[in-house]
């Protein structure tokens, strides 16, 4: 009859080799033989992480623990917690991980990853520290840390702490791109637009034109600045509407530096780029057979401030006013929704959630804003949320009636005031040099810098920030109260 220890090397044996069945049942043996082995309980918690039956993972290495409090258990518990998102259990095991084992990196590191997921920075700060005095070289404490400096607004913090994940990994492009973020954030763009060429969305749009013309979108022909004077150089779209929107205000910059310049955008932008003169020579915004398109060079549309080498303010050319709306449209457009006498307010709350969820308002959070008197709002969400406007009261719904950026810069024309979340929509405000409010999340996207008192993009936008994170309310608090002093100002015009 084969000992106990037998049968669990012949679990483990079998583990390794994939057959988790067979493995298990070796296990059960063993247990059957010695209930309170501990390591049997350990091993099985690790099968049925294997096998994805997480909750029988969790109850076996809770088990394991219990009957014997070793560190490598430990780490087996906590991933098991981790992957059934039980990061309060982890905080509950707090005083015995630093009773017995605080010097453990792993159970420290997870310590500091529970706080973090739970949104107590403060303790899982002070918890990627005591890990890093263990092992100063860990790439993922650095990193993780570096992303709460970053949520917290101590940008620079999070600036030094990527830098040590670059030492780390020098040739790491997620550190780089990170970095460029970071550094961005701070306005250091000299050096951050260099390490920006790093992003996904510039191989992913790259990849695409290549695909599409492998004959003339080559890496040889990728426009680095060289003189282009007698040359068509062909600007393509990466990212989102919101990021072609603002990366646009270069196109005029480029056309002084080429003979021809073609813009390939998204359908739904076109039309907009059609009635506004950036010094595009053609627009196109589907698939052209490569017999068809003629071009010497190519760029990504966010590559194009580092390729102009753009220094210092010169990152924020066009300020406002670089783009506007079709006049017999945005007049239609008027007689339709915006005949009265009230201040008249266009709201969005969500763009593409495929992107970023952090940045989608609730729509209720708007119902203060219509509290105050003589104002009318407009609901400019399309598509993806717009059966939310249901959550608000006498608001008129012109979304349902916008299918590209042109019809709603026209609409936008016939407004006093935008407030959104952090979209499209307020790109395009803030382009058209229309006064817009962004509420903006705890976390604020690199663009909005770290001094919310001022948006260096737009001369007409006003940044609110998250206070809290997820507390809308209280943001919502700030801006309406805004939005009274606002409507006094315009009562007073009237």
């Amino acid at each position: 009859m084969p000992t106990t220890e037998d049968l669990i090397q012949l679990g483990f044996s079998l583990q390794k080799a994939g057959k988790l069945d067979d493995a298990e049942h070796a296990y059960l043996e063993a247990m059957d033989q010695d209930k309170n082995n501990a390591e049997i309980y350990n091993l099985m918690g690790v099968l049925k992480l294997q096998q994805n039956d997480v909750i029988s993972a969790v109850h076996m290495a809770e088990q394991a623990v219990e009957k014997k409090p070793d560190a490598y258990f430990y780490e087996t518990l906590f991933q098991t917690y981790i992957r059934a998102g039980l990061y309060k259990q982890i905080i509950l095991r707090e005083n015995e991980i630093m009773k017995h084992f605080p010097d453990n990196f792993p159970l420290l590191f997870n310590l500091a990853l529970a706080y973090k997921k739970l949104n107590r920075f403060h303790d899982a700060v002070k918890y990627y520290d005591k890990a890093l005095k263990v092992n100063p070289a860990s790439y993922d404490a650095w990193f993780n840390l570096s992303h709460i400096y970053n949520i917290e607004g101590e940008t620079a913090n999070a600036v030094s702490a990527l830098k040590i994940c670059k030492k780390i990994k020098p040739h790491d492009k997620d550190t780089d791109y990170f970095l460029s973020l970071a550094l961005m954030k701070l306005k250091d763009y000299n050096h951050g637009l260099k390490l920006f060429e790093n992003r996904l969305c510039k191989e992913t749009a790259f990849a695409l034109l290549n695909k599409s013309y492998p004959n003339k979108a080559r890496k040889d022909n990728l426009w680095n600045g060289k003189n282009i004077k007698n040359k068509t150089l062909l600007v393509y779209y990466e990212a989102g509407f919101g990021d072609v929107i603002m990366f646009s205000r270069y196109l005029p910059l480029v056309k002084q530096k080429c003979k021809k310049l073609i813009f390939y955008c998204q359908k739904p932008l076109s039309p907009l780029f059609q009635i506004n003169n950036l010094g595009i020579d053609e627009i196109i915004d589907k698939y052209i057979p490569e017999e068809n398109i003629d071009f010497d060079y190519h760029v990504p549309l966010l590559s194009l401030p580092y390729v102009l080498n753009l220094k210092g303010e010169k990152v924020f050319a066009y300020s406002e006013g670089y783009l506007h709306a079709d006049t017999n449209m945005s007049e239609e457009y008027e007689k339709k929704y915006f005949d009265n006498n009230k201040l008249k307010i266009g709201i969005k709350w969500q763009g593409n959630t495929y992107y970023d969820k952090d940045r989608v308002i609730p729509a209720a959070s708007f119902a203060p804003l219509l509290e105050v008197p003589n104002t009318q709002y407009y609901s400019f969400q399309t598509f993806e949320g717009s059966d939310d406007i249901k959550y608000l009261d006498n608001i008129i719904d012109i979304g349902k009636d916008l299918i590209n950026f042109s019809q709603t810069a026209a609409a936008l024309n016939n407004l006093d005031l935008v407030v959104c979340n952090d979209t499209s929509l307020a790109h395009l405000a803030g382009a058209m040099g229309i006064p817009c409010w962004i509420v903006l999340p705890y976390e604020v996207n690199w663009r909005w810098h770290t001094d919310l008192n001022i948006c260096d993009w737009y001369d007409s936008v006003k940044l609110f920030r998250q206070h809290k994170i997820n507390d809308w309310a209280g943001v919502f608090e700030e801006v309406k109260q805004e939005m009274i002093n606002r409507i006094e100002t315009f009562n007073n015009s009237i």
